[in-house]
């Protein structure tokens, strides 16, 4: 059977403006360790959000096809794919990915950390209308490149679980890692009721937290975080937050607080709730400078602040793990939308963008079903 040489894409043309759907080009040959998957899944992200909403943009970005967690079957494969295990990679096998690294600069070599690759590449950082055109999630087929971190998926892991694991998931293991995890019997607070947040509230439940407190907005997210084990939750709309978490937690404070939200408040909030001798673990602020706080209240305290930036392919690869060995542990399938076309993806962005929804799922195949029951 011939390979496609065309695919459906959404493109993003204008920051805040309806989703395209476009014919990109194809490669005609596959380059070795490289791969062209058939899109199964994709489950939109806060990133592809900010991104279409331009409140993160950069020059000469667009037009780019959007998302970053996405899993696909794989249709043709370059000489010598293998995915990140050394596992032989050929069509018909079900694929994740990560962005692509480059193993050789500083970051890759010496830190030995694949986010600080200096020519990190996501799908979604490559233009539409440059060769290779299509490797991002919204799109029938996308093109993987050499360079991307593969990762053959288990039968046991769900389409969306394992779509969901190439970010959002592998982002909030990666953060608990780096702050050092929760201790047993700890008070943890999570900013932020977006997935991010509601999977960290499941995490540090799982980890055995003695109290998780969950901070945001909407009342329904609110709930949603209470089913994935949020003993408390505290609304931002009704103001007094670090009040409210010194009440919640008898004047202690939180011993970890975990931002997952990047709102401008987050950094004094997060300072103010922390309990003496806490860690503060910043994942969410991707935006502009914050509200400032005085460092001596980090001293005084005698804080540990961390930084933790997404995941590399071994955080992926925890993930889908996770999923494999708390699959029963939440209802996991609640965080996802029902499954909807690639027409519609445009629309799902914009409910996103209005909270409402928490995990937007595409699956570029019901556009293909849709046609053929009207015909």
């Amino acid at each position: 059977m011939p390979l496609p040489t065309t695919t459906r894409a959404a493109v993003l043309t204008a920051h805040g403006a309806p989703l395209e759907l476009q014919d990109l080009p194809l490669p005609t040959e596959l380059a070795p360790g490289a791969a062209l998957v058939r899109i199964a899944c994709a489950t939109l992200c806060g990133t592809d959000i900010e991104i279409w909403s331009g409140k993160m943009t950069f020059p000469g970005m667009l037009p780019m096809v959007l998302g970053h967690e996405m899993v696909g079957e794989i249709v043709a494969v370059g000489a010598g794919t293998r995915d990140a295990l050394g596992r032989e990679l050929q069509p018909g096998d079900r694929i994740g990915w990560s962005e692509s690294t480059c193993g050789e600069c500083y970051g890759c070599v010496v830190l030995r950390q694949p986010v600080h690759c200096s020519r990190r590449g996501y799908g979604f950082l490559q233009r539409s209308d440059v060769p290779p055109y299509a490797t991002a999630g919204l799109s029938d087929y996308a093109y993987v490149v050499p360079g991307a971190a593969k990762l053959l998926l288990p039968a046991t892991v769900k389409d969306t679980w394992a779509s969901m694991a190439g970010c959002a998931a592998k982002t909030v293991l990666r953060a608990f890692d780096r702050m050092g995890g929760v201790r047993p019997g700890s008070r943890v607070a999570i900013q932020g009721s977006g997935a991010l947040g509601i999977f960290a509230t499941a995490v540090a439940k799982i980890s055995g937290a003695a109290q998780v407190i969950t901070i945001g907005a909407p009342a329904a997210r609110l709930d949603l975080a209470r089913r994935f084990g949020a003993h408390e939750v505290v609304d931002i709309a009704q103001g007094g937050v670090v009040e409210r978490i010194m009440e919640l937690t008898d004047g202690h404070g939180a011993d970890h607080v975990f931002d997952f939200a990047g709102a401008a408040s987050v950094g004094p909030e997060a300072v103010g709730m922390a309990a003496v001798r806490g860690t503060v673990t910043i994942v969410g602020s991707t935006g502009p400078a914050g509200e400032a706080f005085p460092l001596s209240a980090i001293m005084g305290k005698e804080l540990t602040v961390t930084g933790s930036l997404n995941g590399d392919i071994a955080d992926y690869a925890r993930s889908i793990a996770f999923f494999e060995a708390f699959a029963d542990r939440f209802a996991w399938d609640d965080l996802f939308s029902a499954p909807v076309g690639l027409a519609e993806a445009s629309a799902k962005i914009a409910t996103m963008g209005r909270l409402g929804e928490v995990k937007a799922v595409i699956d570029p195949r019901l556009d293909s079903a849709s046609a053929e029951a009207e015909a």
